[in-house]
């Protein structure tokens, strides 16, 4: 399979049309898009040898999961609106199949929202563990977590 970066999903849900997003809601798409190609592409936790990207990991922050290269390019946006206009970048007929049903989805949800129901899914609660809400982490949301979670939801 191509391989592709976080910075080429990301720029995918930056195109124009698809309306404002905040850096947080940017970081909720990406991983959504993560977690589906990781669960619809793979047979099984075990052998998770198809991902979207392989070149960044999300970490269990306080507002959900998050890539930390991501947040910091983004960082200066703070709580508004990223304004870049990007170019549609090329993916493969499946992952562009998957990216479309995540933003049909996820797309008008507010950021608030999706980091609401990233704290409800166990990757995120996992690697947490026995934080409190505040209490910063970098702890690394397992693939297998991921793919566990959100098998159970294809019918």
């Amino acid at each position: 399979m191509v391989k592709y970066s976080y910075n080429d999903v990301a720029d995918w849900f930056l195109v124009e049309g698809k309306g404002k997003i905040s850096p947080k809601k940017l970081q909720k798409l990406v991983y959504y898009a993560y977690a589906w190609v990781l669960t619809l592409l793979n047979d099984s936790s075990e052998e998770l040898n198809i991902r979207l990207f392989d070149d960044a990991k999300f970490e269990a922050w306080v507002h959900g999961p998050v890539l930390r290269d991501l947040y910091a390019e983004y960082a200066s946006y703070g709580f508004e609106n990223i304004e870049e206009p990007k170019e549609q970048p090329e993916f493969v007929e499946d992952i562009q199949d998957i990216l479309e049903q995540v933003w049909e989805v996820y797309g008008n949800y507010s950021a608030d929202q999706l980091e609401s129901m990233t704290h409800q899914e166990k990757p995120w609660r996992n690697a947490r563990k026995d934080l409190s809400p505040l209490d910063s982490s970098s702890t690394l949301i397992d693939d297998r977590d991921i793919f566990n979670c959100y098998i159970q939801r294809v019918g």
